[in-house]
């Protein structure tokens, strides 16, 4: 991300007209572009079999991740393009014990108008709708936030099922995920009962994700496995697999209150899954890494994976998500760059 403008050249980018702007008009509305919303995945009988038969060659796994940071380089207009995706990619998340009324009323705010009009201005991009993906917090604050977002179609999203340790009873699990969505929230970030997976009890696992879903009704569901305590990328695979064939609507990574939290080798392996469940049922599951992606540069990485590894469908919010509080801020901050070659005051970026 520390590309080189000079402020002459940063100047002429501000200034830009003709074909130019056309040029970076058309970037924009193609990379930023978002499909109709694609038939959700209904699930399928538990296979066993396929769920046993999963492998992953850890070393080859490893080896291709290392690659995505250094083989597609994305840069000028087009990096600016991708980044505004990014953007329309994300799920801003507050999951804060000090979490107040006024924090989601400010994080929604941010989520309506997520860069400063000067700078979509001087990219060409006024007229682009810009909004995140969708806002995401605990139960207690779905309707402070769906207050908040009115009008604006960003659905807000709940963690639930005992959030992030998923160690509640099980009546209290579905209980959580019929309030929050009874409260307005139209996606549902539910955890796994990690000792399922790391058993190997894949019924249990795939009868829980399985009354999650019926719970969650209209709402998608994005079933979040905490690959961090998982234990190996086999069980990552076979875990992924289960929750799939349950009806997830996505797999997510982490929490994010994990001591590890989303990689490029455990996104591979997911993908790699998503891939594989395609191409045997014919329905698409989206994918939201989560935690510890903080930057512009590697929100790159992993919409270099999403495009090399699914394709170009697969890198838009119907299918994908970052699941972060913090990257918004480092995106706006590249963005001003891009356009005036300088990078702004930490005041100008109080918040995301």
């Amino acid at each position: 991300m520390r590309q080189r403008y000079t402020q002459r050249g940063a100047r002429r980018g501000t200034a830009a007209s003709g074909r130019e702007s056309a040029h970076m008009a058309t970037l924009i509305e193609r990379e930023t572009a978002t499909r109709e919303t694609h038939e959700r995945n209904p699930g399928m009988r538990l296979d066993l079999g396929r769920v046993e038969d999963a492998r992953v060659n850890r070393s080859a796994v490893e080896r291709r991740a290392a690659t995505l940071p250094t083989r597609r380089t994305v840069k000028k207009a087009w990096q600016a393009a991708w980044l505004l995706r990014a953007i329309s990619d994300i799920d801003l998340t507050t999951l804060a014990g000090d979490d107040t009324p006024g924090t989601v009323r400010r994080l929604c705010a941010k989520a309506r108008r997520p860069l400063r009009d000067e700078i979509l201005e001087r990219l060409g991009a006024s007229d682009l709708d810009l909004r995140v993906a969708a806002v995401c917090v605990y139960h207690n604050l779905v309707p402070v936030a769906v207050e908040a977002l009115a009008g604006s179609a960003i659905p807000v999203a709940a963690v639930s099922t005992g959030f992030p340790a998923g160690q509640n009873p099980f009546p209290q699990k579905i209980e959580e995920i019929r309030a929050s969505v009874a409260a307005g929230a139209r996606e549902i970030d539910i955890v796994i009962s990690r000792a399922h997976a790391l058993t190997g009890n894949w019924q249990a696992l795939y009868d829980e994700v399985r009354a999650f879903r019926e719970a969650c009704g209209p709402a998608h569901m994005k079933t979040i496995l905490a690959t961090g305590e998982l234990g190996t990328l086999r069980t990552v695979a076979r875990a992924s697999w289960v929750c799939m064939m349950a009806g997830a609507d996505f797999i997510k990574t982490s929490t994010g209150k994990e001591s590890v939290n989303a990689t490029l080798p455990v996104s591979l392996v997911m993908v790699r899954a998503i891939r594989e469940y395609h191409k045997a049922t014919g329905y698409r599951v989206g994918f939201k890494p989560a935690g510890g992606i903080r930057t512009a540069k590697q929100s790159l990485d992993w919409l270099a994976l999403m495009k090399e590894e699914l394709g170009e469908e697969w890198m838009r919010s119907p299918l994908f998500r970052f699941g972060a509080s913090g990257l918004l801020n480092d995106i706006e901050r590249q963005l001003e760059y891009f356009v005036t070659g300088r990078y702004s005051a930490g005041y100008h970026q109080p918040m995301a």
